[in-house]
């Protein structure tokens, strides 16, 4: 895994991904393709159970997009880009493994719609949150006016956006935009003991459980049963979950292997 901009370690089955693109971690092309890219080989790696992604550095988780980049691109290549940040993201979102965002300072623009790709959100208490887009002329072009309404609620979605703001960590706690915060030196030994116990679970099931959670929330409510009740159905027939079924009847810890 030789990446310029990302560095990745694997240990107890969690790969923590750091991005390290100074200043502020900022997003371009390169660093969105080299996400995609990593999170595929992530994807398929079996030693690979739970990942976590944070920021290099003490500032910024991701301070947003790389204006620089963004500048100079003429109507054509900002389709382009858009269209490979929309990757990036939605690779993320559904990756069949879980992942946390471990946002350890600013996650403005770009950093904060990373942020919100992942499953759970753990925060610093000096971490920062804005879609400061609407200062720039622009709106968030990465998925931001989707995902954030749906965790938030409209109204609120649209005072951040609207409005360009910054909220800090326990604001962002308040709204259940991330799910811990925790003192800056805490942050990564938390996201760290979280994914263990992610990848202690039964593989599958994560993954039905992800498929159903994701994709029932775009649907209307009967579909959205449907798809619960297959994934369930597929959840029953593996190895698994006889495994674990068995394990709970003979009081033991259960020995998953992903089938």
């Amino acid at each position: 895994m030789n990446y310029e901009f990302l560095l990745c370690t694997i240990e107890n089955k969690v790969a923590l991904v750091t991005i390290s693109h100074h200043p502020g971690n900022k997003l371009n092309t390169q660093v969105y393709q080299e996400l995609t890219k990593l999170m595929e080989e992530l994807e398929a790696d079996a030693n690979v159970q739970a990942i976590i992604i944070t920021g290099d550095g003490n500032e910024a988780f991701v301070a947003g997009a790389d204006i620089v980049e963004i500048a100079g691109l003429d109507t054509v290549g900002m389709m382009d880009l858009t269209q490979i940040t929309r990757i990036a993201f939605s690779k993320i979102e559904n990756l069949r493994k879980p992942v946390i965002a471990a946002i350890n300072g600013e996650a403005r623009g770009g950093g904060f719609e990373l942020a919100l790709s992942c499953d759970l959100r753990i925060a610093s208490q000096n971490a920062q949150f804005a879609f400061p887009e609407i200062n720039l002329g622009v709106i968030p072009g990465g998925g931001g006016t989707q995902r954030i309404q749906k965790v938030v609620g409209q109204g609120t979605a649209k005072e951040l956006l609207y409005f360009g703001e910054i909220i800090d960590a326990y604001r962002a706690y308040e709204l259940q935009i991330v799910n811990k915060v925790v003192p800056q030196g805490e942050l990564l030994s938390t996201a760290k003991k979280w994914a263990e116990k992610l990848a202690q679970k039964a593989p599958v099931a994560l993954r039905m459980m992800k498929l159903a959670v994701n994709t029932g929330s775009n649907v209307d409510l009967e579909s959205a049963l449907t798809i619960e009740a297959t994934c369930y159905d597929g959840a029953f027939a593996t190895k698994d979950c006889k495994e674990g079924m068995a394990a709970r009847l003979e009081n033991r810890k259960p020995n998953y292997i992903g089938k």
